[in-house]
């Protein structure tokens, strides 16, 4: 999803300053040292099980005997930004990185869908806590932290919430599925507002391109299902299940900081004090900041 247009008064946050000064990950400069025993290697994923189907992807593995934590890297709708520079640089800094494909995305196979997505995420954190599957990829299942981007920042947040033992998480422009529609109600004006802003994402799901990597669905599917499911698809309501836990927020000027500020705010009021915010003026795939995006990623993953 390259965009997300959103009706919203003026949005005033005050998120954590990234100065030019911010320290300067060792991993963003410079490769790990060789193991020859235990080398850092690409694994090409194909048999990550989801209810019935098996998700495909990769599975970076960091040098050395670990075990070794681990990001779960969750892609956005359809997924065409995949955001592997930052899956190559978390394994320089020693940790593994899983980044896998949805049922019905991309070659895998099966029907996509939201729920579907929701459901493949939860299968990707028990995948990795598996113990045979620890052991095998050199897993520390003590430290899982989930990493979202778009659609992929809804997907770790419901599935952190899902599973209380999950490290830390992480959301870069996050689309909040259900904070997409106004919220429900029976009166007249506000059927014609529902209606007018499941026109806008089909026009801009089309406009983009974003059915073209999906099976089994379309884009006015989608959005009918993500309209049905608005008020239990909105990540405010999982700030309780999180507040115990380092979140981080990244946004940028993109549409969707509105919606993601509410929900840095709403983990605050939930008692967590472990929110880092940052915020870049650049487009939702950061074209212009990946070595700026990748440097908060990093220092905020060497503090859990």
């Amino acid at each position: 999803m390259a965009r997300l247009v959103l009706r919203a008064a003026a949005f005033f946050c005050l998120l954590t300053p990234l100065l030019a000064s911010a320290q300067v990950p060792a991993a963003l400069t410079a490769d790990p040292a060789a193991d020859a025993k235990h080398p850092a290697t690409m694994i090409s994923l194909a048999d990550l099980p989801s209810h019935g189907e098996k998700l495909l992807g990769v599975f970076y593995l960091a040098a050395g005997e670990g075990p070794h934590p681990t990001v779960i890297l969750m892609h956005g709708f359809p997924g065409f930004e995949q955001n592997l520079d930052l899956a190559q640089a978390i394994r320089r800094a020693g940790w593994n990185v899983l980044a896998v494909h949805y049922r019905g995305s991309w070659g895998v196979k099966g029907t996509f869908s939201f729920k579907n997505a929701i459901e493949d995420a939860d299968a990707e954190v028990a995948f990795v806590r598996d113990p045979a599957n620890a052991k095998k990829y050199r897993v520390d299942t003590a430290k899982i932290v989930l990493l979202g981007h778009s659609m992929g920042g809804f997907m770790v947040a419901s599935a952190a919430a899902h599973d209380t033992k999950v490290a830390g998480m992480g959301m870069i422009s996050a689309w909040n599925i259900g904070a997409s529609f106004p919220p429900a109600s029976e009166n007249s004006s506000q059927r014609a507002a529902d209606e007018a802003a499941k026109k806008e994402l089909i026009d801009q799901f089309t406009d983009d391109n974003d059915g073209a990597p999906l099976a089994g669905c379309t884009v006015e599917g989608l959005v009918e299902e993500a309209y049905e499911h608005r008020a239990e698809w909105n990540f405010n309501d999982y700030a309780p299940q999180l507040a115990s836990r380092p979140v981080l927020v990244v946004t940028s000027d993109d549409g969707l900081a509105p919606m993601d500020g509410t929900f840095a705010t709403a983990l605050k009021k939930a008692g967590n004090e472990r929110v880092t915010e940052a915020h870049f003026p650049t487009d939702h795939s950061y074209s212009d900041q990946r070595l700026a995006l990748t440097t908060v990623v990093l220092n905020w993953l060497a503090t859990i």
